[in-house]
C-alpha cells in the first residue's frame, strides 16, 4: 500500500494511513494496516505511510527545500478524502516521529483546503496500559481539530499489555478489531460523503426558462 494507492475505480475516495514507529510491524502499525484494510473493504482506496517512511527531516517552516519524501507525503494529503492517524504513546502522549510528519501539514496552510479541512481523520493509539492510550488519543484528536480536520466520533486506543496482533495483523481482542472496522468505516463514509458534495459543487446551476 506504500507508494502508490490500492487498485480501485479512480472515483473512490483516497484514505491516506500514517503512523507506526521506526521499528516494522509494530503494533501501531499492524492496527493502522488492519485499519486500512477494512476502509478497502468498505470501498475506498488507500496509501499507507509507516514509521520507516515517516523518517523525514525535523520540520522546519524556514528551509524552501524538501526531501522526496516530504514531497510525495504532502502530496498524499493534498489528494486525501480522508485520513487514519496511528500514533505509539510515548510518555503519555503522540511520538516525535508522528509529530514531525503532522508538522509538514504546515506547507498546506494556503492551500484551499488547508491543513486537514474537509476531511474525516479516524485516530489510534497504542500504549502498554490504558491510561496513557487514553491520554494520547485525546492528544492526537486535539492535534486533528487544531488542524481544521474531522475526527470521526470513535477512536481506537490500544492496550498493548492485553491485545496482541497475529502475523497476520488479527487484534487479538475481538472489541478492538470491531473498534477499528467502525472506526475505518466512518472514516470511509465521511470520504464518500466528501467526495460526492465536492461533485456536486462542481457541477454548473442549470438554468431554468421561465415562459
Amino acid at each position: 500500500m506504500f507508494g502508490e494507492p490500492t487498485e480501485k475505480n479512480s472515483v473512490a475516495p483516497l484514505i491516506v494511513g500514517l503512523g507506526g514507529t521506526t521499528r516494522d510491524g509494530s503494533s501501531t502499525e499492524l492496527a493502522l494496516r488492519y485499519a486500512l484494510n477494512e476502509a478497502e473493504q468498505a470501498g475506498a482506496r488507500t496509501m499507507l505511510f509507516n514509521g520507516q517512511a515517516l523518517m523525514m527531516p525535523m520540520y522546519a517552516p524556514e528551509v524552501p527545500h524538501r526531501t522526496a519524501e516530504a514531497q510525495a507525503f504532502i502530496a498524499a494529503l493534498r489528494a486525501a478524502d480522508g485520513i487514519i492517524i496511528a500514533s505509539p504513546a510515548y510518555h503519555g502522549s503522540i511520538s516525535g516521529l508522528v509529530k514531525n510528519a503532522l508538522d509538514y501539514t504546515e506547507d498546506m496552510r494556503n492551500d484551499a483546503a488547508a491543513y486537514l479541512d474537509g476531511r474525516a481523520v479516524g485516530c489510534i493509539t497504542c500504549a502498554y496500559g490504558p491510561q496513557a492510550a487514553g491520554t494520547t488519543l485525546v492528544a492526537l484528536r486535539s492535534i486533528v481539530h487544531a488542524l481544521r480536520g474531522w475526527p470521526t466520533p470513535l477512536g481506537v486506543g490500544i492496550n498493548s499489555a492485553t491485545c496482541r496482533f497475529s502475523p497476520e495483523g488479527e487484534p487479538s481482542e475481538t472489541a478492538i478489531a470491531d473498534q477499528l472496522k467502525i472506526m475505518a468505516t466512518q472514516v470511509a463514509k465521511g470520504a464518500f460523503a466528501m467526495r460526492a458534495g465536492l461533485a456536486a459543487a462542481r457541477k454548473p446551476d442549470r438554468l431554468i426558462a421561465v415562459a
